[in-house]
């Protein structure tokens, strides 16, 4: 019988995974709140992380770039373009 994976004994993240992941994150932006403003903001963000993450995506694909040095390099992109419009909050529907 194997031992249950406990957080001390995970195994470490592959370079796959960890590619996978930084494409995930960068392209899960929440939904923006409902001014015209949060939503250019929202559209914009979205094309400039899926822009990084496709000439990314391509250095791995198209040129030999190390999968641990595209997800280091995406996730560096990512945090330079925060999220700065109001994301949209459920109030819950009206009882």
């Amino acid at each position: 019988m194997s031992e249950p994976i406990t957080p001390e004994a995970a195994p470490v993240e592959d370079a796959v995974t960890a590619l996978l992941r930084a494409v995930h994150d960068a392209l899960d932006l929440p939904l923006p709140g409902l001014t015209d403003e949060d939503e250019r903001e929202h559209r914009a963000l979205l094309i400039n992380r899926a822009a990084d993450a496709r000439i990314v995506l391509a250095g791995v694909l198209e040129r030999g770039l190390r999968m641990e040095t595209a997800s280091t390099f995406l996730r560096g992109r990512t945090a330079t373009l925060p999220v700065t419009y109001t994301p949209w909050m459920d109030k819950g529907a009206p009882a």
